[in-house]
């Protein structure tokens, strides 16, 4: 038996009005889904523990199997594993995004205007790191570039502090949200200085995208410890995912990350060739269990664009979900898929919410014959409801 996830995140929404009162994924053409939903088992799932903030981080470690409760120490520091960054036990990492600020005002009256930059790429984000690297680096504070707007700073000998989620602030005023921690504080001010005239985003503007003009600190947390996935459930497996995030996860948990060339996090990465590279890492390569994580349908929540919103489900329903059945299907191979975002990022509010998400269970050697679809509503209907989303996994594979 083989076992893949795809992970659709922050596919879950809201009925919209424009919709005809239907989320995104109800609202999308869906083939490939609605061909399996019939035959599987759909339900809710729970993937944010209570009090816990609701992030891709906590939502993804309970779908693998890990309760938060237990193995989550902060985001940084499972993105700065998937790096490389060097941790110490007394070090504290941090989330370091390239954001875009409104250009009026002192740096206290500026606007969140983009988490992400449009999301800038890679090379664009180092040579602007670099920039304040050079001049804002000192003992004590190390910058490591990542992916995109994604990057890491680590704070030796230093302190987890309150710190605000971009994303979560899109179009306040960032006041009230910056760093009380003063360094902090006074780096991302000293960083918009530097950013904000640099060439780079100069070029940016002139192309219609929105300029890298600041750095945001958040996600502090100390050094992670991930119990083995291989050993927790005897199960060699694989993470094919352009985000650093889900790559730390997989370091910590002894999975082989897998990058697939074209894989970016956008809206139009790579679909096909991650789900290429789960079916070859199963059928060719010996692995059990492979999970793949699709970025976009998060983004375009986080934009706030419906449009783009359901163009992500639909690539993910064409591009992974068929490509992933038929290659399965075809090689006589038994398998179980299980379809499910980690949490929903609502075009409405454009963050993340911690309500519980759609799951479709697909199981090639049971028949089963159903009526339903697979969507929020369908999947509330169904009666069937995990409270504790690390228990899935455990579900998954028995």
């Amino acid at each position: 038996m083989k076992y893949i996830v795809v992970l659709g995140d922050g596919m879950a929404d809201e009925p919209i009005q424009t919709l005809g009162g239907k989320t995104p994924l109800e609202y999308a053409d869906t083939p490939a889904m609605d061909a399996l939903a019939p035959k599987s088992e759909i339900g809710l799932l729970h993937t944010i523990p209570e009090g816990m903030k609701p992030g891709s981080d906590t939502a993804n470690l309970s779908v693998l199997g890990y309760d938060p409760r237990i193995y989550y120490s902060g985001r940084s520091p499972l993105e700065a594993l998937s790096i490389g960054v060097p941790m110490k036990e007394a070090d504290i990492a941090l989330r370091c995004n390239l954001v875009t600020l409104s250009e009026e005002g002192v740096y206290e009256e500026k606007t969140m205007i983009d988490h992400s930059s449009s999301e800038i790429s890679t090379e664009d984000a180092a040579i602007l790191l670099e920039a304040v690297k050079k001049e804002l680096e000192r003992d004590g504070y190390h910058f490591y570039v990542g992916t995109s707007y994604r990057h890491c700073l680590i704070w030796e000998n230093g302190k987890v502090v309150p710190l605000s989620q971009p994303h979560d602030i899109l179009t306040q005023c960032i006041g009230q949200y910056l760093p009380k921690d003063p360094v902090l504080r006074d780096m991302q001010r000293k960083s918009y200085e530097i950013l904000s005239g640099h060439p780079i985003n100069e070029k940016r503007k002139k192309m219609g995208l929105n300029p890298a003009n600041s750095c945001w600190f958040w996600g502090a947390g100390t050094k992670p410890s991930l119990t083995s996935f291989e050993e927790m459930y005897h199960k060699r497996g694989v993470m094919i995912s352009a985000v650093d995030l889900l790559k730390g996860i997989a370091v910590g948990a002894g999975m082989k990350n897998i990058c697939v060339e074209g894989a970016n996090g956008g809206l139009h990465t790579n679909y096909r060739g991650k789900a290429q590279a789960a079916v070859d890492a199963l059928l060719k390569d010996g692995y059990d269990f492979a999970y793949i994580h699709v970025e976009a349908p998060d983004e375009m929540g986080h934009q706030g664009s419906t449009e783009r919103k359901i163009q992500a489900i639909e690539y993910l329903d064409r591009l992974v979900v068929q490509t992933v059945a038929e290659q399965m299907d075809a090689s006589g191979e038994a398998y179980r898929l299980l379809v499910l975002p980690d949490h929903p990022t609502p075009i409405r509010v454009r963050t993340h919410t911690a309500q519980p998400v759609p799951y479709l269970l697909y199981d090639s050697t049971k028949v089963l014959k159903k009526t339903w679809k697979y969507n929020e509503r369908e999947a509330e209907l169904s009666g069937r409801y995990i409270d504790e989303g690390y228990k899935m996994m455990e579900y998954f594979l028995q």
